[in-house]
C-alpha cells in the first residue's frame, strides 16, 4: 500500500467515524447510579422492616380487660338457694327427721363445731320436719326444715360466717321468690327462708331470733 493509499484510507475512516467519536456523552450516562446504591437501598429496606416490626406491639390495640371475678354469693343468697333445692322435696326433704331430734342436734353440732339449738315454732304454726347437712364456703352448714298445716315450708340455715360475710343485725332480703330474714354475728350466721309474705316471715323470724339470741 502506497503512502497515497494510506492517506486516503485515513481520510475515509475519519469521515465515517469522527461524528461518533465527537458525539457528546448522553445525559443518561451521567445519571446512571453506581453499583453501591443498589446495596444501600436494600439495606435501608431491611432496616425499615426491622423498625416496623419492633414498633408494631406499641400500635396493637390493647387486649380486652379480664372480667373481674364475681363476688361470692351472699349469706342470704346461699340460704335462699338451699331452700329452693330442698323445700320442694316430697319423699326426702330432710336427712334426719324430727323423731330423732336429739340425734340430729348432736350430729349437726359436732359437724359444725357449734352448740346448735333448734327453735320451736309450733306457736307460730310450723312443726319441725327434721334437718340435713350441707356444704358451705367455710365448711359444713346445717339446715332445719319446718312445715305448716297447709304444706308451706320454712328452712333455717345455720353456718359459720364466710370470710366475705360482714356481721349484720336482723335484716330482710328478697332472693327471687324466696324471702329471707337473717343475722350474722362473730361466731354464727342464721337465715330463715320461705316463699311467704313478708309479714308472716317477719313474725316467725322474730320468734326464731328471740329463742336463739335471748
Amino acid at each position: 500500500m502506497t503512502d497515497q493509499d494510506d492517506a486516503q484510507l485515513k481520510a475515509l475512516l475519519k469521515k465515517h467515524y469522527d461524528p461518533v467519536v465527537t458525539e457528546p456523552i448522553p445525559a443518561r450516562m451521567y445519571m446512571r447510579r453506581p453499583a453501591w446504591m443498589g446495596y444501600a437501598r436494600g439495606f435501608a429496606l431491611v432496616a425499615v422492616g426491622i423498625l416496623i416490626g419492633l414498633a408494631l406491639p406499641y400500635f396493637r390495640p390493647a387486649p380486652p380487660p379480664v372480667a373481674a371475678a364475681q363476688p361470692a354469693a351472699t349469706f342470704s343468697m346461699r340460704a335462699a338457694r338451699a331452700h329452693l333445692v330442698y323445700a320442694p322435696e316430697v319423699r326426702h326433704p330432710v336427712e334426719v327427721d324430727a323423731t330423732q331430734q336429739e340425734h340430729l342436734v348432736k350430729w349437726l353440732s359436732k359437724r359444725l363445731g357449734l352448740d346448735l339449738k333448734v327453735p320451736l315454732l309450733a306457736g307460730e304454726g310450723f312443726e319441725l320436719l327434721g334437718g340435713r347437712l350441707l356444704p358451705g364456703p367455710e365448711g359444713p352448714v346445717a339446715q332445719f326444715m319446718y312445715q305448716d298445716s297447709g304444706g308451706k315450708r320454712l328452712t333455717l340455715y345455720v353456718s359459720k360466717p364466710n370470710r366475705a360475710d360482714q356481721p349484720a343485725a336482723f335484716r330482710f332480703a328478697q332472693e327471687g321468690p324466696v324471702a329471707v330474714f337473717y343475722w350474722i354475728d362473730r361466731d354464727c350466721g342464721y337465715a330463715l327462708s320461705g316463699e311467704l309474705d313478708r309479714g308472716t316471715l317477719t313474725r316467725v323470724a322474730t320468734a326464731v331470733y328471740k329463742q336463739l339470741e335471748p
